[in-house]
């Protein structure tokens, strides 16, 4: 299927690895030019060179406005940037009470200001052009909060709020803005947490699979994880399909038992 994006710049925030490599491989394969950013340019070089010849990797920290900056005007001195995707976020389990306010500024910092940073460079650059599409990369956790990763669902929850508001600011316009809620994806960090598990409770991953679809996500549908490739197929549908403006897609596995 012909998406459309042939020739045109696509900016994935935190593109290097997980769900932002597979959309950043998508966007490539479909004839993009890719502009990925992160904090090591060992990593950002070895991702461009297995995503292929039209990828660039930026050394931009976007907890910064400086980041956010120089990202976007490397990105803008490539051409009009027609797709962003905000994809960086962090995440870990821990224990409500034991969580300081430095962490929940870092949740805040990592999870939701990258994204509204970069928004803001690139967003107007969109609407004086009168073309361009947004995605934020929010979670299942958005709406089934977590209570062992408070911090991640309310940061993930409020991007839902920040991407609906940000699509207000499109009316009348060709930009949009919308969200995508993917469910619990083998990403590295994700079969990371999953091994590290195991080897705690003396289980095989799969045991320790089994486990947590039982009790944890007993709603989930296909109880396995995602694979990440299915995600750059879903983001860049929903990037790239113009009837879709302030929506939030829901790439979950089934987890979220409700139809809306």
């Amino acid at each position: 299927m012909d998406f459309g994006v042939a020739g045109k710049i696509v900016v994935v925030t935190g593109g290097a690895t997980g769900i932002g490599r597979a959309i950043a491989e998508t966007f490539h394969a479909e004839g993009a030019t890719v502009v990925i950013n992160g904090r090591t340019r060992e990593k950002l070089e070895k991702a461009c060179a297995e995503i292929g010849a039209n990828a660039h990797g930026v050394v931009a920290d976007l907890r910064t406005p400086e980041g956010a900056k120089a990202l976007a005007d490397f990105a803008r001195r490539l051409g009009p940037v027609s797709f962003l995707i905000n994809n960086i976020g962090v995440f870990d389990v821990n224990d409500f009470f034991q969580v300081s306010d430095e962490r929940w500024h870092e949740y805040f910092e990592h999870n939701l200001m990258t994204s509204i940073r970069i928004t803001r460079e690139l967003m107007r650059d969109m609407l004086d052009r009168n073309e361009g599409s947004i995605v934020f990369i929010a979670s299942e956790a958005a709406i089934r909060s977590i209570g062992n990763m408070i911090p991640y669902s309310v940061t993930k929850t409020a991007m839902l709020g920040l991407s609906r508001g940000l699509a207000e600011l499109t009316r009348g316009t060709n930009v949009r803005v919308n969200s995508y809620m993917p469910g619990t994806t083998a990403t590295e960090s994700v079969q990371g947490y999953f091994a590290g598990l195991a080897k705690e409770q003396g289980k095989t991953v799969e045991e320790t699979l089994t486990s947590f679809y039982d009790e944890v996500q007993p709603g989930n549908l296909g109880r396995r994880l995602i694979d990440p490739a299915m995600h750059g197929r879903g983001v860049i549908q929903l990037a790239t399909n113009t009837a879709m403006n302030g929506v939030n897609h829901r790439a979950d596995g089934g987890t979220i038992r409700s139809i809306l």
